[in-house]
């Protein structure tokens, strides 16, 4: 072993004591003394972990252009952070296919800004699991692509590069925080797409913009070398113009990875087959939740929209029946208490967390921990306010609604295991408002407010992992709507086979 200078700075002893009066603690001079003597051990077993060398897997595909930020008129919805080139295998299931990446899915030598300015000179130097997944299946990833910072908004306006604009009407949003994805699939500037959702970022913009939005069985794809905030809430899936093509857009990505600490379980099926075998209308169940429609937050056009939907299914065979699911109204509370707490949670472990057996980026912990001390005040408002409440919460009631949230989750995810023992999917609106208008004098306090106020329906399957997909269905003022349909854990290809039958009679 080769012996390196020393890398790792010693605390002094005011430092010390600094530190552990962060944790309530007093220390008197005699373990004063052991610590320091102790830190300098520890500090100099850090040095001899500076010389080894992490392993890296060989990067494939090394014919790769960066690309840059296309301008206003080859980009008019701002769906875009950049254009870029990367060609994966000749031949594969995804091969023709052009693909575009949410801006927070790393890719090997292409910039990535996770939506924020504090991220703009970071490069990753290892691809997600997912892009080398796309790449062995023919793809060509196309596109880095427009996100709310940090994954912390729905609204599509609260991004560093500005507000994604919607395609089926540019005076509207295209919503978030996976925005670009679905602007640039409704486009038709990529064929496929994939965003992460915490919340609803996969369906909510797939709902406004008109596409399809898959957010899998959390689990089932490894979210290995993707930016996330929530280590119980990420998920990673395919927005599309078709179920076909989320369905081969799963295929290909899906499965474990030996490195996601999220996958405790990730059994794959063939779900490009399940779509192809879908089940006649008449041979379909449809569970309408009751507790999906006339929300407080519900525009009744959007329910209204949804409802012609169910009855064009029933006209075509398949049995819709009303059903009802209480706990389903307690979702968004019990997500709130677990979000706030998992991002502050996420910002104390320098975006890469702790605990857990897996890959840990060191190349962006170390961007994030620089981005968050030295550039603090550059996070949009919504986010710092989640930020300061995930902290407080924690701080002053010693964890409490976070672990009592996590486990009240248990009883939530039995109501929709209850509910789907007698129906093949659940369906609601995907989102309950239409999509908000583009302003350019939006308030800070109004922009806070636009940015989670269409969250009801679908924060509750981020908690208990069920997948969920959301289907256009319909207009209302000639904006999209869209349908939410979820159905049983890791069996995604029911769920895909359902939806492709609805989609064929909608």
């Amino acid at each position: 072993m080769t012996a390196v200078p020393p890398t790792v700075r010693r605390p002094s002893r005011e430092e010390i004591r600094d530190i552990a009066s962060r944790h309530h603690m007093d220390l008197t001079e005699a373990e004063v003394d052991l610590a320091a003597a102790s830190l300098d051990r520890i500090c100099s077993t850090m040095e001899h972990l500076d010389g080894l060398s992490e392993s890296r897997p060989e990067r494939a595909y090394t014919d790769r252009d960066p690309g840059e930020r296309p301008d206003r008129a080859a980009d008019p919805h701002n769906a875009f952070v950049r254009r870029c080139l990367v060609a994966g295998a000749s031949e594969g299931s995804l091969a023709g296919y052009d693909v575009g990446l949410k801006d927070n899915v790393s890719v090997a030598g292409v910039p990535m800004t996770n939506g924020s300015r504090n991220f703009r000179d970071y490069v990753p130097n290892r691809d997600a699991t997912v892009v080398r997944r796309l790449l062995d299946a023919g793809a060509t990833i196309t596109g880095k692509l427009n996100m709310a910072a940090m994954s912390l908004s729905a609204s599509g306006e609260l991004t560093a590069s500005g507000p994604i604009l919607n395609p089926a009407n540019a005076d509207h949003l295209a919503g978030g925080s996976s925005g670009g994805p679905a602007a640039a699939v409704a486009a038709g500037d990529v064929d496929v797409a994939l965003g992460t959702d915490q919340g609803g970022s996969i369906r909510l913009p797939a709902a406004w913009c008109g596409v399809v939005g898959l957010k899998p069985t959390f689990g089932l794809v490894p979210y290995t070398g993707i930016a996330g905030f929530g280590g119980s809430l990420d998920h990673v899936g395919p927005i599309a113009q078709s179920v076909d093509d989320c369905a081969r857009t799963l295929g290909a990505v899906a499965g474990d990875d030996g490195r996601d600490p999220r996958q405790g379980r990730a059994d794959t099926q063939d779900y490009v087959h399940a779509v192809e075998n879908r089940p006649d209308p008449a041979d379909l169940t449809v569970g309408v939740v009751a507790e999906g429609f006339d929300r407080e937050e519900s525009d009744e056009r959007s329910d209204d929209a949804v409802r012609e939907a169910l009855d064009d299914l029933a006209d075509a065979g398949v049995t819709v029946t009303d059903i009802s699911v209480p706990y389903h109204e307690d979702g968004r509370a019990l997500h709130t208490a677990i979000v706030v707490e998992e991002l502050a949670a996420c910002w104390h472990t320098e975006g890469v967390g702790k605990f857990a057996k897996g890959h840990y980026d060191t190349q962006y912990a170390e961007a994030f921990g620089k981005a968050r001390r030295v550039h603090g005040d550059d996070w949009p408002p919504a986010l710092k306010v989640n930020l300061v409440a995930g902290e407080y919460l924690s701080e002053m009631y010693l964890g409490h609604y976070y672990a009592k949230a996590q486990n009240l989750v248990r009883g939530l995810t039995a109501a929709y295991d209850a509910a789907l023992a007698d129906v093949d999917v659940l369906a609601m609106p995907t989102s309950p408002r239409l999509a908000h208008e583009h302003r350019e004098d939006v308030s800070v306090a109004d922009s806070a407010t636009r940015a989670v106020n269409m969250l009801g329906n679908t924060t509750p399957f981020n908690d208990t992992g069920h997948p969920a997909l959301s289907l256009p269905c319909g207009t209302a003022r000639d904006l999209p709507v869209g349908l939410m349909l979820v159905g049983n854990r890791f069996d995604d290809a029911a769920l895909l086979a359902a939806s492709a039958t609805v989609e064929t009679v909608r």
